[in-house]
């Protein structure tokens, strides 16, 4: 009985709340990472050397860096429901605003301004599903979450690159229209958000009330198991703490492959002499692949007890890929190599967040998840910078494309040294 229960309830649950997660952070990676095909045109028009365009990229990240630990406090104190949908309605806006930029300062002060905008929208969700999902479910409902970025480049790029095609319609480029159209639809989904997102599960009256008792008791008795072994830690002693920082450390490199791809891989492959058009199509395609090794391999890795020795081998592959990368920069073989990229960050990513919470929990999880997304975006900085400083100086991606892959080969060795008690967690999980 008790595991209909369960099953009924973590389908219930996943329907109404994953679908809506998902589109919320492929919106926001859309009109984050767009500006990687508006550049086919827009840095022409506008005189942006490659230097300046990875300026303009880092300046998403000085805005959004400083306001994400204080958004995520924030949420959890009043609630994912007006946060987020505040989150989604501002950063949709700023968004299309870009469609206004005319020189420089003005392309970077808007990024900054998106930045922002759109700070804590990811830890806030990444904390928002701890909230609802039991631990034994949660490499599956990451992947939901991170499922976005892979998705951003299989349907952002050809819709990018199709939104280019309207150059010159009532007179304005067709970098405009990209920005203009792909920032009303997050604005739309904001008011969705305010509308229909539950905070927690003892609020959702949508649940029989068997199933809501058995939801809330579940949660309520990991977090015991957490707190008992590791001890509820304070937010400030949570931010300090050596996994935490070794978190931090591997995750930045996760932000570094992430941006670096998102922002020069169109501009890349755009070397190959592809036309605007086939560039957003010909991005999807190891985007598609990883999508599909992401779905199997997230539910392969609900049932690792000890995640950190194949999150450290997936990240010596995808350091095996960007070498491969660079040495093949100037030829479409590099195309094997993205895939390899896609495929081994694509299991990773959503592996990587089942960790936190096996030693924290509370307020304290709160802000970790927030410290940890601080240094993936401080990646989002270091990287596009490194990338488009060498290929300014050098003529060339390679240098770049070996920095990252001296991220990634840092970032495994990181993460499996980090110590976790997850046995104790691990028994008083369901078992799905």
């Amino acid at each position: 009985m008790t595991e209909d229960i369960e099953r009924a309830t973590i389908r219930q649950v996943a329907w109404r709340l994953l679908p809506l997660i998902f589109l919320l952070y492929l919106l926001s990676l859309i009109d984050r990472v767009n500006i990687g095909f508006a550049a086919l045109t827009m840095n022409k028009d506008l005189g942006l050397t490659p230097y300046i365009y990875s300026l303009g990229v880092a300046a998403f990240f000085f805005g959004y860096i400083p306001c994400e630990i204080p958004s995520n406090l924030i949420l959890e104190r009043i609630g994912a429901r007006r946060w987020i949908g505040r989150i989604a309605i501002s950063w949709g806006l700023v968004a299309s605003g870009m469609a206004i930029v005319s020189g420089e300062n003005s392309f970077i002060a808007v990024r900054f301004l998106l930045g922002i905008a759109e700070a804590g929208l990811f830890p806030g969700m990444l904390l928002y599903l701890n909230f609802w999902f039991p631990s034994g479910y949660r490499a599956r409902v990451n992947a939901a979450l991170v499922l976005a970025i892979p998705a951003a480049a299989a349907i952002g790029g050809p819709v990018a690159s199709s939104l280019l095609e309207l150059d010159g319609m009532l007179g304005l480029s067709g970098w405009k229209w990209l920005f203009i159209l792909e920032g009303l639809p997050s604005v739309a989904l904001g008011f969705v958000v305010l509308r229909r997102m539950t905070d927690r599960p003892e609020n959702a009256d949508w649940l029989a009330p068997e199933r809501r008792a058995w939801l809330v008791e579940t949660l309520r008795q990991e977090r015991i198991v957490v707190e008992a072994a590791h001890s509820q830690l304070s937010v400030l002693r949570g931010l300090i703490d050596p996994r935490v920082l070794l978190l931090c450390a591997t995750y930045f490199a996760f932000g570094t492959v992430s941006y670096s791809m998102g922002y020069f891989l169109p501009l890349i492959v755009k070397t190959w002499g592809m036309s605007n058009f086939a560039v957003g199509w010909v991005v999807a395609v190891p985007s598609v692949i990883g999508i599909l090794t992401m779905l199997a391999g997230s539910y392969v890795s609900d049932r690792l007890a000890d995640k950190r020795r194949v999150l450290s081998l997936l990240l010596v592959i995808a350091t095996t890929g960007f070498l491969g990368m660079g040495y093949y920069a100037a030829s479409a073989w590099a195309l094997l190599a993205v895939t390899l990229i896609e495929m081994s960050m694509g299991v990773a990513r959503p592996m990587f967040w089942t960790v936190p919470p096996m030693f924290l929990s509370g307020s304290a999880m709160a802000g970790a998840i927030a410290l940890i997304s601080v240094f993936a975006n401080f990646g989002g900085i270091v990287g596009p910078i490194a990338i488009g400083w060498i290929k300014t100086t050098t003529g060339s991606y390679t240098g770049g494309l070996y920095y990252v892959a001296g991220c990634t080969l840092m970032a495994s060795l990181a993460i499996a040294v980090v110590r976790t008690s997850a046995r104790g967690v691990e028994a008083a999980a369901p078992k799905p």
